[in-house]
């Protein structure tokens, strides 16, 4: 229970970040676009399309907050607590798009380097920073961006969008100074491929969450051997753990007990391993108990096999 309301107001705390960071970027975003057409600044406009992302990625973490409160029902077990990972797959993949479409517009502008305002680039990029750093201190502060992959994804994205506004700040005086008009399209390739680098992480986590992956927080070797060493377990089989959305991880798996052990000494049993667990990152726990006379296989994973005609897929 504790626990639950813990998250609850996580989730309250990210959502009224989320919020009020949603307000700031999008109304510099529109900003941003009118500064970039005036300057004829590319950097600009790849700074205020990483914040058309932003406020998408913002956007959808609202949302996925919104549905992943929803209780959960016949049809989805578990509620819509993954929504929050399908959200951070998205943000991935749009700072992944956004940064591909700004190097090709980038190496044009090699080709053909347009006249461009410096100055009026300088001020509109030097506001932008600051509000940046604003939202990003604004979610360091009221939010969960280090366990939370929702919340991780759209600090990401202000965060890229703050080294957009560096990088347009210094081909601005690069141009002003020197008169260099590549430093403005070659500003954009250096964000867009730190962009790019974002994205993948985000994409790639989220992915593995998506993928039943093992939880990076959780060390198994520690854990099975913290199990198999509870008094009363003489084996462990059909191992699964994997993590349901941010900062819940589950486990399943069979424990080979005595076949003489009551049911009060089995609860008693069930009540060390989830405190044990709870210590080792594992939130959500299902064990099934056996004797050693019910048939199953010596590995501690799961051997399960995919073909549904086959009778003995899956020892239960």
């Amino acid at each position: 229970m504790e626990k639950e309301q813990g998250n609850d107001h996580s989730h309250s705390t990210n959502k009224k970040t989320l919020t009020v960071s949603l307000v700031i970027i999008t109304v510099y975003m529109a900003v941003e676009v009118i500064g970039g057409l005036v300057t004829n600044s590319l950097a600009l406009l790849a700074d205020a399309g990483h914040m058309l992302s932003d406020a998408v990625s913002l956007f959808i973490a609202l949302m996925a907050f919104k549905f992943s409160s929803k209780v959960a029902d016949y049809g989805k077990t578990y509620g819509y607590k993954r929504f929050e990972i399908l959200a951070a797959v998205i943000n991935g993949a749009t700072l992944i798009l956004i940064s591909g479409y700004i190097i090709y517009e980038a190496i044009e502008r090699f080709q053909n380097p347009p006249e461009i305002q410096s100055s009026g680039m300088l001020i509109v990029a030097f506001i932008g920073l600051l509000v940046n750093v604003l939202v990003a201190w604004i979610m360091m502060r009221g939010s969960d961006v280090k366990e939370n992959l929702n919340m991780r994804g759209a600090y990401l994205h202000v965060l890229s969008d703050m080294l957009g506004s560096v990088g347009a700040i210094i081909a601005a005086l690069l141009i002003m100074f020197f008169g260099w008009g590549w430093a403005d399209p070659l500003a954009s390739i250096i964000v867009s491929i730190l962009v790019l680098r974002s994205g993948y992480l985000v994409t790639k986590s989220s992915v593995h969450v998506l993928m039943e992956g093992t939880p990076e927080n959780v060390e198994v070797e520690k854990m099975t051997e913290k199990i198999l060493k509870t008094e009363g377990v003489k084996g462990m089989h059909d191992l699964h753990i994997w993590t349901i959305t941010s900062g819940l991880n589950a486990l399943t798996c069979h424990l080979v007990v005595d076949e003489k052990m009551k049911i009060e000494e089995s609860e008693k049993l069930l009540r060390n391993i989830e405190y044990t667990l709870e210590d080792l990152n594992i939130h959500h726990v299902t064990i099934q108990l056996e004797t050693p006379a019910h048939m199953h296989d010596n590995s501690i994973l799961c051997s399960v096999k995919a073909d549904p005609s086959s009778h003995d897929n899956h020892n239960h």
